[in-house]
C-alpha cells in the first residue's frame, strides 16, 4: 500500500492566516521545515479508507525510520489472515489518532499470536476487576482481596496502564500510604485531645454549656478516628497485587511483575512469651502485655480450666488448650469425624467469618486436613459433652437444629466464631488470670507439647502446619524451667577446670591436712616399732 514522506512548512500568511506551503520563502532553508509521513492502511470493513499520519520529524532519516516501522508492523499479519490484518490496521489507526508511541514489532508479534489486545490500554483497575471476578476461593478470602483493591490499589494505581506499571509507581504508592498513616495519627491525636478536654469541662453553668457546645461542634468537624495501615496490611496489599500481576503474566498480558521487586518494611511476627511471675506483676501494675502473643504456664492453664469447668463449652476450651485446634476448626468439628473409641478426630472443615456472616469452609491448606490424637482425659471430657448435648436435644425437641457438630449453641445451631472469642475473653477476665487471646490457647498447646519433649514434626502435624519451621519460629515459647534444665544439661557436657580463689584455698588446705595426717600415721608406726620388745 502507498506510503510516503514529505516536507511540511507550517508558516502562515499574516494577512489570510493560511499556510504558505511551497510558497514559503524560507522553505529551502535546511532546518526550517519538518518532515511528515503518511501510510495507507487496509480499509475498514465498511470499505471506508484510513491511514497512518504523523509529522514533526526533524529530518528525513527520522521520518523514513518511522515509516519503515509502520510497514514492519503491517507485515506482521499474513495476507490470508483478514482478522489479523484488521487488528493491525485498527492498532495503527488508534496509535495515529491518540499520538501514541509506535509499539515494538516483536512485542506486537507476541500479542498478535497470543490473541491479546495489540494496544495495551488495559488499566490496572480493569485488570483487578477481571482478576477478582475469576477467583474461585472461599468468600472471606475474596473479601480480603476486594478490600485491598478498593482501599489501596485502585485509588493509587488504578488509572495506570497495566503494561506500563513500574516498580517506582508502587514505591510511590507505599510512600503515600506511610504519609497518610502519619496524617491519620496526628488527626487521631487531635481528636483524642479534644475529646479529653471536653470531658474535663463541667456540665453546669451557662458558660460551660456554651463552651461544651462549641467544642462538640469542633469535634464533629474533625475527621473520625481511623486505623492506620500497618506493616502486615501493607505486605498483604503487596501480595494481592503480586498475585494479580502473576495471573496477567500467565495470560501473556504483561511480561514483568513490579510487585515482586518493590521493597517495603518487613513484618516481624511477635514471639510468644510465657506469663512468668515477673511479667504478671508488671501487668498488674501497668496493665500492659509484654507481647501481643502471650502463653499461660501449665499452672495458669489448669487454673483457667478449673474455673470454667461448669461452662457449657468447657469441652471446647479443653480441646483447644490440649490439642491446639483453631477456633474455626473447633466450631466446625462434626461428630462424624470424631471417633472417641479410637481416641482421634479428623479435621476436615471449619466455620469462618466473612464480615459478621458465617460460612462453612474447607481447611485453608492441605496440611489443615489432619488426624489429631486424643488423650484419655480429653476423650472423657468429650463423652460427657456428648451426653449433655443429647440431653439438650431431648429438651428442645422438634426445635433442635441438627447440624451434626460437636460444639453448638443451646438449640444445636452453629456457633458464631466471633461470639466464641468474646465469650472466651469474658471468661479470662472473670478468672483474674493474665489476658491471652483464644488463639493463644493454641500457642499454649504447642508449647506444652514441645516442653513435654514431643518431636517437633508430630507437634507440627497436630497443629496442621505445612512446615516444621513455622512451629519452631512461632509457637516454641519455652517455659522457664524447661529452659533452665536444657541450660544445665548443656553445661554439663563441657569439662571445665577453672576454680575460684576460695576453691583453690580450700583444696590446698585439704592437701595440707591429708599430708599432715599421713605424716602422723607414719610417726605412729615408727613409735610402735620402737616400743616393740625384741625376741
Amino acid at each position: 500500500m502507498k506510503g510516503s514522506t514529505y516536507r511540511r512548512c507550517s508558516c502562515r500568511d499574516p494577512k489570510t492566516g493560511k499556510e504558505l506551503g511551497t510558497s514559503c520563502p524560507k522553505r529551502n532553508s535546511r532546518n526550517h521545515c519538518t518532515y511528515s509521513i503518511r501510510q495507507e492502511l487496509p480499509p475498514r470493513e465498511d470499505g471506508s479508507r484510513r491511514s497512518f499520519a504523523r509529522g514533526g520529524y526533524p529530518s528525513l532519516k527520522a521520518a523514513q525510520a518511522d515509516l519503515d516501522h509502520v510497514r514492519a508492523l503491517m507485515a506482521l499479519a499474513e495476507s490470508d489472515d483478514p482478522e489479523g490484518v484488521q487488528l493491525i490496521a485498527e492498532m495503527l489507526s488508534e496509535v495515529s489518532r491518540d499520538k501514541l508511541p509506535l509499539p515494538d514489532v516483536e512485542e506486537t508479534r507476541r500479542r498478535l499470536n497470543a490473541g491479546q489486545d495489540l494496544v495495551g490500554s488495559l488499566t490496572v483497575s480493569e485488570w483487578l476487576d477481571r482478576w477478582l471476578a475469576g477467583k474461585r476461593i472461599r468468600k472471606s478470602g475474596v473479601s480480603r482481596y476486594e478490600t485491598d483493591v478498593r482501599v489501596h490499589l485502585k485509588p493509587h494505581i488504578g488509572d495506570r496502564r497495566l503494561d506500563r506499571l513500574r516498580v517506582s509507581h508502587l514505591s510511590e504508592m507505599f510512600t503515600a500510604i506511610t504519609d497518610a498513616n502519619a496524617e491519620i495519627l496526628e488527626q487521631n491525636a487531635q481528636r483524642r485531645a479534644a475529646v479529653e478536654e471536653l470531658a474535663s469541662v463541667p456540665w453546669k453553668g451557662l458558660g460551660n454549656r456554651a463552651r461544651r457546645k462549641a467544642m462538640k461542634t469542633a469535634i464533629d468537624a474533625m475527621p473520625p478516628f481511623r486505623r492506620v495501615t500497618g506493616p502486615s496490611t501493607r505486605q498483604h496489599v503487596k501480595a494481592t497485587l503480586r498475585a494479580a500481576l502473576n495471573e496477567a503474566i500467565g495470560q501473556q498480558i504483561i511480561t514483568f511483575n513490579p510487585a515482586s521487586h518493590v521493597e517495603i518494611d518487613p513484618v516481624r511476627k511477635p514471639k510468644a512469651l510465657v506469663w512468668t511471675d515477673e511479667r504478671v506483676a508488671r501487668w498488674q501494675q501497668t496493665g500492659e502485655k509484654p507481647s501481643p502473643v502471650m502463653v499461660w504456664t501449665p499452672e495458669q492453664t489448669g487454673a483457667f480450666l478449673d474455673f470454667v469447668a461448669a461452662d457449657r463449652l468447657y469441652a471446647m476450651w479443653h480441646l483447644v488448650a490440649f490439642r491446639g485446634l483453631r477456633r474455626g476448626e473447633a466450631c466446625g468439628q462434626p461428630w462424624s469425624e470424631t471417633n472417641l473409641d479410637r481416641h482421634s478426630l479428623t479435621v476436615t472443615g471449619q466455620l469462618v467469618q466473612d464480615g459478621w456472616d458465617v460460612e462453612a469452609s474447607e481447611p485453608k491448606t492441605d496440611s489443615g486436613f489432619r488426624v489429631v490424637a486424643l488423650d484419655d482425659d480429653t476423650v472423657s471430657v468429650l463423652e460427657r459433652h456428648r451426653k449433655q448435648q443429647e440431653a439438650d436435644r431431648a429438651e428442645w425437641g422438634p426445635a433442635w437444629v441438627d447440624t451434626g457438630l460437636v460444639f453448638t449453641q443451646e438449640d444445636g445451631s452453629w456457633l458464631h466464631p466471633g461470639k466464641v472469642t468474646d465469650l472466651f475473653e469474658r471468661l479470662v477476665a472473670a478468672s483474674g488470670l493474665p489476658p491471652i487471646r483464644l488463639h493463644d490457647l493454641r500457642h499454649g498447646a504447642a508449647t506444652l507439647m514441645l516442653a513435654a519433649g514431643i518431636d517437633v514434626k508430630i507437634v507440627s502435624d497436630t497443629l496442621g502446619h505445612s512446615d516444621t519451621r513455622i512451629t519452631r519460629d512461632i509457637y516454641q515459647s519455652v517455659f522457664p524451667h524447661v529452659g533452665k534444665s536444657a541450660a544445665e544439661a548443656t553445661a554439663k557436657l563441657v569439662p571445665l577446670q577453672r576454680k575460684t580463689a576460695a576453691e583453690k584455698a580450700a583444696r590446698k588446705a585439704e592437701k595440707v591436712r591429708k599430708k599432715a595426717k599421713r605424716a602422723q600415721k607414719v610417726g605412729d608406726e615408727n613409735k610402735y616399732r620402737l616400743k616393740k620388745p625384741k625376741k
